[in-house]
């Protein structure tokens, strides 16, 4: 019987295996995008059918971009964060 290697390890472990730097980058900035929309959304108080309203982007599309299983265009998250009093800024990546 072969035994499965992933099993006991942590995800970091196995995330460095199968992707490269870049991409576990890419990733990371992802999650952190939507973790800021979802904030900034719920710090307001409304629903993603108000923000919807507000935006013009559909509910449906923002739903998809809030669980993570849409790759988003920029111009629709700015016109999601324009409601929300938000922008998107370039600062240095953290060199660590």
């Amino acid at each position: 019987m072969k035994k499965n290697s992933a099993i006991g390890r942590e995800w970091s472990e196995i995330e460095k295996e199968l992707l490269t730097p870049e991409e576990i980058a890419e990733i990371d900035l992802k999650v952190a995008l939507i973790g800021e929309l979802i904030k900034a959304r719920q710090e307001k108080g409304i629903t993603q059918q108000q923000l919807e309203e507000l935006s013009g982007v559909k509910q449906p599309v923002i739903a998809r971009m809030e669980k993570g299983k849409t790759n988003f265009q920029i111009d629709t998250v700015l016109k999601i964060l324009a409601p929300l009093g938000k922008t998107l800024a370039i600062v240095p990546i953290d060199q660590r």
